[in-house]
């Protein structure tokens, strides 16, 4: 009976994880890359909305005023935080997670290749978990191929890509940000070694 529950619990768990696989949407084609070994990476969040806001900027103002008012300090080191986390947990782990799937190109900053792909963050949800009731983070991403002129060469979006801790310990908001961000880079490098056979 024990083995019974835990196959259907599995089978519940893959049929959920397969159906939060996302749709990349291409413009134009990645043909270019078919001999590219290196892509440069850059990131851009400046355009992005985030919850209820069209305006990142005015959801951490009221994120930092609603904190430092609880506690003195707090709201600003969250909004650091916010911040920060793009640089030290975000963008690493799409990185790795697009090198993993697409491994026959190698993607990071710094690299010095001629094609340069930017990581255009459009919106973010930030989710929540307060342990009897949650809400998955997910993010929107537009991400553009350029060559060494900044010719366009390909446009990539990919939205509601979701993020969550599968075992629930993801209290905190960037473990979900993270893992959406994870979870963007895999779904984009299986997309491009697909295109790229």
């Amino acid at each position: 009976m024990k083995k019974l529950l835990w196959t259907a619990s599995f089978l519940t768990f893959l049929i959920t994880a397969t159906s939060w696989a996302q749709k990349v949407k291409l413009d134009g084609n990645v043909d270019f890359l078919k001999n590219v070994k290196q892509v440069e990476l850059a990131y851009k969040y400046d355009k992005m909305g985030v919850g209820k806001f069209k305006d990142g900027n005015e959801y951490v103002a009221k994120k930092t005023a609603e904190y430092n008012k609880k506690e003195a300090g707090k709201g600003d080191k969250w909004a650091e935080a916010w911040v920060s986390d793009r640089e030290s947990r975000y963008q690493p782990h799409f990185e790795e997670q697009l090198n993993n799937y697409c491994s026959k190109i190698e993607f990071g900053e710094n690299v010095g290749s001629d094609i340069k792909m930017t990581v255009e963050t459009t919106f973010t949800e930030p989710g929540f978990n307060i342990g009897i009731t949650r809400k998955s983070a997910s993010i929107d991403l537009v991400v553009t191929f350029t060559d060494k002129s900044g010719k366009e060469l390909a446009t990539l979006t990919i939205q509601k890509v979701p993020g969550r801790d599968a075992f629930g310990y993801d209290f905190d908001t960037g473990v979900r940000i993270e893992e959406a961000y994870a979870k963007a880079g895999k779904e984009i490098g299986q997309f491009l070694t697909k295109k790229l056979k």
